[in-house]
């Protein structure tokens, strides 16, 4: 399909944690060839770890504060949720957010000529084709002058204070002034030190296989135990994610099979009074989890277990235990995104069916 000279709208997807140099020159392009941007800021609605550390509103203020007062008028930012595991709600999410736009500043979806912006990096980018009904332009990466790319993880990293190929005082020459000031700002709170409490204790566990001939890959189980409409969760006690909710799950042992490992695991975080046939007779179904960065402490796949109790007035009795702060039933209609541990709502999403 042949390109036209000027789009009405060109689209930008991408986490901007935090928006940088990179970020702003791929808008501009966008600016140059389209009278708006439209921004869809990916993870969104999630808690906070090292790899997120910012709200979709902290990123909002950053990239306004980064662009001037013109181009403002033209860039229409919306927040994107993660959908892991389903491919085709995303891309419907995004056409959605996209749809509301143009018919806000135009006149006919149909009529619309978008185009999808963006750089083409990595496996990450994988994105950029899963919309052929737009118009695509491929952006160059954005260099320094010592013709270094422009990385987010080595910024972000800078933030807690690692040691990289860029310096912490080449970082500040990435991200404008305006925004250095609010990442400043943010590394005064608390939740900037629980944050880096969390990063100092991942990178410690994850030199302890710095050296080994293969990267490491873990087997974990987790439980979806429903009954009357609620979920069985626990509030975790320990860094990574100190105090989200997660699924009760665990690492399994070389002298059980994963349904044992899970009901193993279920029972010494939850202290859940059930017998064991009761819950092996609940489970429903069961799948594997297998996204590459569902865990920020390597690799690690995990095999969902869908356990359905009989519907009762009274809800079973539960305690925390183990590696459990506390266990607590959720109602399905309260369980919120932005307080669930790693890929655990999309887990619960995927395994019962929910959007």
């Amino acid at each position: 399909m042949q390109h036209p000279d000027k789009y009405d709208f060109s689209v930008f997807i991408g986490r901007l944690q935090p928006p940088h140099l990179g970020h702003l020159s791929i808008i501009r392009e966008g600016l140059k060839c389209a009278n708006f941007v439209i921004v869809l800021l990916g993870s969104s609605h999630q808690p906070r770890t090292t790899r997120n550390p910012f709200t979709y509103e902290e990123r909002v203020q950053m990239l306004r504060l980064g662009l001037t007062e013109e181009e403002n008028q033209r860039v229409l930012l919306s927040p994107l949720t993660d959908i892991l595991y389903n491919d085709q709600q995303w891309v419907m999410n995004v056409q959605r957010l996209v749809q509301k736009h143009v018919v806000q500043h135009h006149t006919e979806i149909a009529t619309a000529k978008i185009a999808l912006i963006g750089h083409r990096k990595d496996s990450s980018s994988y994105y950029l084709k899963l919309f052929p009904q737009w118009y695509s332009v491929d952006v160059a990466a954005f260099k320094t002058n010592q013709e270094k790319v422009l990385n987010s993880t080595q910024i972000r990293h800078a933030l807690f204070d690692q040691t990289l190929p860029f310096s912490k005082s080449e970082i500040a020459t990435f991200i404008p002034e305006r925004i250095i000031e609010k990442v400043q700002a943010f590394q005064q709170t608390q939740t900037y030190q629980d944050l880096y409490v969390e990063f100092e204790q991942i990178q410690n566990y994850l030199k302890q296989w710095k050296d080994v001939p293969y990267p490491p890959i873990f087997i974990t189980v987790d439980a979806i135990v429903v009954q009357s409409g609620h979920l069985l969760m626990v509030r975790r006690k320990h860094f990574p994610g100190k105090g989200q909710l997660a699924l009760p799950g665990g690492f399994i042992r070389d002298d059980e099979t994963l349904e044992e490992a899970c009901l193993r695991e279920l029972k010494e975080e939850t202290r859940l009074k059930k017998p064991y046939p009761v819950l092996k007779g609940g489970i429903k179904h069961q799948r594997v989890f297998d996204a590459p960065h569902r865990s920020t402490c390597g690799r690690r796949i995990t095999h969902a277990f869908f356990i359905e109790l009989a519907a009762d007035e009274q809800l079973p009795s539960v305690r925390g235990g183990d590696d459990a702060q506390r266990a607590t039933w959720i109602p399905l209609s309260e369980l919120d995104p932005r307080e669930v541990f790693e890929d655990h709502y999309f887990i619960i999403q995927n395994m019962l069916g929910i959007h």
